[in-house]
Protein backbone atom coordinates (compact mmCIF):
# COMPACT_ATOMS: atom_id res chain seq x y z
CA UNK A 1 0.00 0.00 0.00
CA UNK A 2 1.41 3.11 -0.76
CA UNK A 3 -0.22 6.74 -0.02
CA UNK A 4 -0.10 7.61 -3.80
CA UNK A 5 -3.00 5.03 -4.13
CA UNK A 6 -4.50 6.43 -1.06
CA UNK A 7 -4.82 9.62 -2.53
CA UNK A 8 -5.88 8.56 -5.87
CA UNK A 9 -8.18 6.95 -4.12
CA UNK A 10 -9.82 9.43 -1.87
CA UNK A 11 -9.96 11.54 -4.70
CA UNK A 12 -12.35 9.43 -6.45
CA UNK A 13 -14.36 9.20 -3.95
CA UNK A 14 -14.54 12.96 -3.44
CA UNK A 15 -14.95 13.32 -6.97
CA UNK A 16 -17.43 10.48 -8.02
CA UNK A 17 -15.33 10.28 -11.36
CA UNK A 18 -11.70 8.97 -12.62
CA UNK A 19 -11.41 11.67 -14.88
CA UNK A 20 -12.52 14.59 -12.15
CA UNK A 21 -10.28 13.03 -9.40
CA UNK A 22 -7.13 12.56 -12.64
CA UNK A 23 -7.62 16.42 -13.44
CA UNK A 24 -7.59 17.41 -9.92
CA UNK A 25 -4.66 15.03 -9.00
CA UNK A 26 -2.94 16.68 -12.15
CA UNK A 27 -1.90 13.35 -13.72
CA UNK A 28 -3.58 10.97 -16.18
CA UNK A 29 -6.62 8.87 -15.86
CA UNK A 30 -5.63 5.63 -16.37
CA UNK A 31 -3.06 6.21 -13.95
CA UNK A 32 -5.39 6.60 -11.32
CA UNK A 33 -7.37 3.79 -12.63
CA UNK A 34 -4.96 1.82 -12.09
CA UNK A 35 -3.45 2.73 -8.60
CA UNK A 36 -6.78 2.32 -7.52
CA UNK A 37 -7.30 -1.32 -8.83
CA UNK A 38 -3.66 -2.15 -7.36
CA UNK A 39 -4.94 -0.64 -3.94
CA UNK A 40 -8.23 -2.95 -4.22
CA UNK A 41 -6.06 -6.06 -5.18
CA UNK A 42 -3.87 -5.54 -2.13
CA UNK A 43 -7.00 -5.03 0.32
CA UNK A 44 -9.09 -8.07 -1.17
CA UNK A 45 -11.91 -5.95 -1.44
CA UNK A 46 -13.60 -3.94 -3.85
CA UNK A 47 -13.61 0.00 -3.19
CA UNK A 48 -15.58 1.63 -5.61
CA UNK A 49 -18.24 0.62 -7.29
CA UNK A 50 -17.65 1.31 -10.91
CA UNK A 51 -21.22 -0.24 -12.08
CA UNK A 52 -23.25 3.51 -12.61
CA UNK A 53 -22.30 6.67 -14.43
CA UNK A 54 -21.11 7.50 -11.14
CA UNK A 55 -18.38 6.36 -9.34
CA UNK A 56 -20.27 4.99 -5.52
CA UNK A 57 -17.72 3.66 -2.34
CA UNK A 58 -18.91 0.08 -1.92
CA UNK A 59 -19.37 -0.40 2.25
CA UNK A 60 -15.85 -1.47 2.40
CA UNK A 61 -14.89 1.87 0.32
CA UNK A 62 -17.04 4.21 2.95
CA UNK A 63 -15.26 1.74 6.12
CA UNK A 64 -12.07 2.36 4.98
CA UNK A 65 -12.38 6.08 3.49
CA UNK A 66 -11.72 8.17 6.78
CA UNK A 67 -8.76 5.81 7.29
CA UNK A 68 -7.24 6.96 4.09
CA UNK A 69 -8.12 10.38 4.90
CA UNK A 70 -6.14 10.17 8.39
CA UNK A 71 -2.88 8.76 6.94
CA UNK A 72 -2.76 11.61 4.48
CA UNK A 73 -3.26 14.15 6.95
CA UNK A 74 -0.70 12.37 9.40
CA UNK A 75 1.82 12.46 6.49
CA UNK A 76 1.25 16.22 5.91
CA UNK A 77 1.54 16.61 9.14
CA UNK A 78 4.97 15.17 9.66
CA UNK A 79 5.99 17.15 6.65
CA UNK A 80 4.55 20.62 8.24
CA UNK A 81 6.59 19.96 11.06
CA UNK A 82 10.18 19.35 8.69
CA UNK A 83 9.37 22.31 6.95
CA UNK A 84 8.60 24.56 10.43
CA UNK A 85 11.70 23.09 11.39
CA UNK A 86 13.56 23.69 8.25
CA UNK A 87 12.05 27.48 8.56
CA UNK A 88 13.55 27.97 12.00
CA UNK A 89 17.28 27.55 10.85
CA UNK A 90 16.68 30.29 8.28
CA UNK A 91 14.26 32.45 10.76
CA UNK A 92 14.00 35.76 11.93
CA UNK A 93 11.74 36.87 15.00
CA UNK A 94 11.69 40.89 15.99
CA UNK A 95 10.50 41.59 20.00
CA UNK A 96 9.96 44.88 21.26
CA UNK A 97 10.32 46.41 25.22
CA UNK A 98 9.39 49.15 27.00
CA UNK A 99 12.06 50.88 28.44
CA UNK A 100 10.65 49.83 31.92
CA UNK A 101 10.50 45.59 31.42
CA UNK A 102 14.03 45.26 33.16
CA UNK A 103 12.03 43.49 35.99
CA UNK A 104 10.86 40.79 33.55
CA UNK A 105 14.55 39.57 32.77
CA UNK A 106 14.03 39.79 29.46
CA UNK A 107 17.63 39.06 28.52
CA UNK A 108 17.31 35.92 30.43
CA UNK A 109 14.87 35.21 27.63
CA UNK A 110 16.22 35.98 24.77
CA UNK A 111 19.57 33.99 25.72
CA UNK A 112 17.59 30.69 26.81
CA UNK A 113 15.68 30.74 23.13
CA UNK A 114 19.11 31.63 21.34
CA UNK A 115 20.57 28.24 22.99
CA UNK A 116 17.46 26.22 21.90
CA UNK A 117 17.03 28.17 18.05
CA UNK A 118 20.98 29.21 17.77
CA UNK A 119 20.32 30.17 13.97
CA UNK A 120 17.26 32.39 14.54
CA UNK A 121 18.17 36.06 14.24
CA UNK A 122 16.83 37.67 17.22
CA UNK A 123 15.93 41.85 17.17
CA UNK A 124 15.31 44.08 20.17
CA UNK A 125 14.01 47.51 20.07
CA UNK A 126 12.50 49.96 22.34
CA UNK A 127 9.56 52.37 21.90
CA UNK A 128 6.51 52.97 24.31
CA UNK A 129 3.46 50.22 24.74
CA UNK A 130 1.08 51.92 21.71
CA UNK A 131 3.67 52.20 19.34
CA UNK A 132 4.59 48.15 20.11
CA UNK A 133 1.08 47.23 19.76
CA UNK A 134 0.81 48.68 16.40
CA UNK A 135 3.54 46.85 15.28
CA UNK A 136 2.18 43.74 16.73
CA UNK A 137 -0.77 44.16 14.76
CA UNK A 138 0.65 45.35 11.52
CA UNK A 139 3.21 42.44 11.42
CA UNK A 140 6.75 44.91 12.00
CA UNK A 141 7.33 42.88 15.60
CA UNK A 142 6.35 38.85 16.60
CA UNK A 143 5.84 39.02 20.28
CA UNK A 144 6.29 42.72 23.16
CA UNK A 145 6.72 43.49 25.94
CA UNK A 146 4.59 46.05 26.65
CA UNK A 147 2.45 48.33 29.77
CA UNK A 148 -1.15 48.09 29.51
CA UNK A 149 -3.50 50.41 31.09
CA UNK A 150 -6.37 48.70 30.21
CA UNK A 151 -6.94 45.28 28.32
CA UNK A 152 -5.33 44.35 25.21
CA UNK A 153 -6.71 45.77 22.05
CA UNK A 154 -8.53 43.78 18.98
CA UNK A 155 -6.61 41.63 17.34
CA UNK A 156 -4.04 41.46 20.28
CA UNK A 157 -3.63 38.43 22.79
CA UNK A 158 -1.47 38.75 26.45
CA UNK A 159 0.04 37.20 29.29
CA UNK A 160 0.29 38.93 32.37
CA UNK A 161 3.97 39.34 33.74
CA UNK A 162 4.22 41.77 36.50
CA UNK A 163 1.34 43.59 38.00
CA UNK A 164 1.87 46.23 40.98
CA UNK A 165 0.61 49.46 42.15
CA UNK A 166 2.59 52.78 41.24
CA UNK A 167 3.89 54.86 44.29
CA UNK A 168 4.87 58.25 44.37
CA UNK A 169 8.46 59.19 45.17
CA UNK A 170 10.22 61.96 46.22
CA UNK A 171 13.38 63.42 47.60
CA UNK A 172 13.86 63.96 51.75
CA UNK A 173 13.16 67.76 51.38
CA UNK A 174 10.85 67.46 48.26
CA UNK A 175 7.30 68.16 48.35
CA UNK A 176 5.55 65.45 50.31
CA UNK A 177 8.08 63.95 51.62
CA UNK A 178 6.24 64.21 55.51
CA UNK A 179 3.37 62.73 54.14
CA UNK A 180 2.69 58.82 54.20
CA UNK A 181 -0.25 58.85 51.74
CA UNK A 182 -1.84 61.33 49.28
CA UNK A 183 -5.12 61.57 47.09
CA UNK A 184 -4.56 63.00 43.49
CA UNK A 185 -5.90 66.28 44.30
CA UNK A 186 -3.10 66.88 46.28
CA UNK A 187 -0.71 64.93 43.83
CA UNK A 188 -2.67 67.75 41.28
CA UNK A 189 -0.59 70.48 43.04
CA UNK A 190 3.30 69.79 42.94
CA UNK A 191 5.41 68.88 40.18
CA UNK A 192 5.35 65.92 38.65
CA UNK A 193 7.50 62.93 36.83
CA UNK A 194 6.03 60.41 34.30
CA UNK A 195 6.68 58.51 31.55
CA UNK A 196 5.80 60.16 28.28
CA UNK A 197 2.38 59.78 26.57
CA UNK A 198 1.89 56.15 24.90
CA UNK A 199 2.83 54.19 27.91
CA UNK A 200 0.49 52.52 30.07
CA UNK A 201 1.78 54.18 33.53
CA UNK A 202 1.20 57.71 31.94
CA UNK A 203 -1.89 56.04 29.85
CA UNK A 204 -3.33 54.75 33.54
CA UNK A 205 -1.98 58.17 35.71
CA UNK A 206 -4.13 60.21 33.11
CA UNK A 207 -7.28 58.59 33.28
CA UNK A 208 -6.91 59.05 36.81
CA UNK A 209 -6.86 62.52 37.04
CA UNK A 210 -9.41 62.86 33.89
CA UNK A 211 -11.66 60.80 36.48
CA UNK A 212 -11.25 63.16 39.05
CA UNK A 213 -11.75 66.10 37.17
CA UNK A 214 -8.40 67.12 37.24
CA UNK A 215 -5.24 68.04 35.41
CA UNK A 216 -1.27 66.63 36.65
CA UNK A 217 1.23 68.81 36.02
CA UNK A 218 3.76 66.87 34.39
CA UNK A 219 6.90 68.63 34.76
CA UNK A 220 9.34 66.05 33.65
CA UNK A 221 8.80 63.04 31.10
CA UNK A 222 11.74 60.53 30.87
CA UNK A 223 11.06 57.11 29.36
CA UNK A 224 13.36 55.14 31.61
CA UNK A 225 11.45 55.24 35.11
CA UNK A 226 15.11 55.07 36.89
CA UNK A 227 15.39 58.68 35.44
CA UNK A 228 12.02 60.05 36.99
CA UNK A 229 13.93 58.18 39.92
CA UNK A 230 16.98 60.33 39.54
CA UNK A 231 15.32 63.34 38.89
CA UNK A 232 13.22 62.78 42.40
CA UNK A 233 16.08 62.58 44.39
CA UNK A 234 17.43 66.13 43.48
CA UNK A 235 14.75 67.94 44.74
CA UNK A 236 13.12 68.61 41.73
CA UNK A 237 8.96 67.14 41.91
CA UNK A 238 7.19 64.07 42.78
CA UNK A 239 8.13 60.70 40.48
CA UNK A 240 5.11 58.55 40.04
CA UNK A 241 7.06 54.87 39.38
CA UNK A 242 6.29 51.23 39.78
CA UNK A 243 6.14 49.66 43.57
CA UNK A 244 9.44 47.44 42.86
CA UNK A 245 11.73 49.94 41.70
CA UNK A 246 10.21 53.19 44.59
CA UNK A 247 11.25 50.02 46.95
CA UNK A 248 14.67 49.36 45.80
CA UNK A 249 15.67 52.92 46.32
CA UNK A 250 13.69 53.45 49.10
CA UNK A 251 16.53 54.41 51.70
CA UNK A 252 17.52 57.35 49.25
CA UNK A 253 13.86 58.91 48.41
CA UNK A 254 10.76 58.90 50.69
CA UNK A 255 7.69 56.79 49.94
CA UNK A 256 4.04 58.14 49.14
CA UNK A 257 0.70 55.93 48.89
CA UNK A 258 -1.46 57.39 46.06
CA UNK A 259 -5.01 56.78 47.79
CA UNK A 260 -7.98 56.01 46.41
CA UNK A 261 -6.60 55.85 42.58
CA UNK A 262 -6.07 52.68 42.15
CA UNK A 263 -2.88 52.98 40.21
CA UNK A 264 -1.20 49.52 38.90
CA UNK A 265 0.85 48.79 36.89
CA UNK A 266 1.18 45.88 34.35
CA UNK A 267 3.30 44.57 32.15
CA UNK A 268 2.48 42.01 29.93
CA UNK A 269 3.98 39.85 27.02
CA UNK A 270 1.64 40.73 23.68
CA UNK A 271 1.24 38.99 20.41
CA UNK A 272 -0.85 39.38 17.83
CA UNK A 273 -4.04 36.49 16.80
CA UNK A 274 -4.70 37.63 13.32
CA UNK A 275 -2.60 37.45 10.32
CA UNK A 276 0.13 34.60 9.13
CA UNK A 277 3.14 34.19 11.56
CA UNK A 278 6.11 32.63 10.91
CA UNK A 279 7.69 29.44 12.71
CA UNK A 280 10.27 31.16 13.99
CA UNK A 281 7.87 33.34 15.49
CA UNK A 282 5.44 30.54 16.61
CA UNK A 283 8.31 29.06 18.23
CA UNK A 284 9.46 32.43 20.35
CA UNK A 285 5.61 33.20 21.92
CA UNK A 286 5.27 29.20 22.64
CA UNK A 287 8.98 29.48 24.27
CA UNK A 288 8.17 33.01 25.87
CA UNK A 289 4.82 32.35 27.27
CA UNK A 290 6.24 28.85 28.32
CA UNK A 291 9.28 30.84 30.42
CA UNK A 292 6.70 33.16 31.98
CA UNK A 293 3.91 30.76 33.41
CA UNK A 294 0.67 32.64 34.25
Amino acid sequence: MELHQLAYFVAVAEEGNFTRAAERLHVAQPGVSAQVKRLERELGQELLDRSGRTVRLTDVGAAALPHARAALEAVRGVREAVEELAGLVRGQVAIGAVTSAGPVGLPDLLAGFHGRYPAVEITLSEANSDVMLAALREGRLDLAVVGLATGPPPGIATQVLLDEPFLAVTAPTGPLAGRTAVGLPELSEVPLMALPKGTGLRTALDAAFAREGLTPRIAFEAADPNVLVQLAMRGLGVAVVPASLARYHEADLRIVDIAGAGLRGVLALAWRTEGPLSPAARALIAFARAAYPS
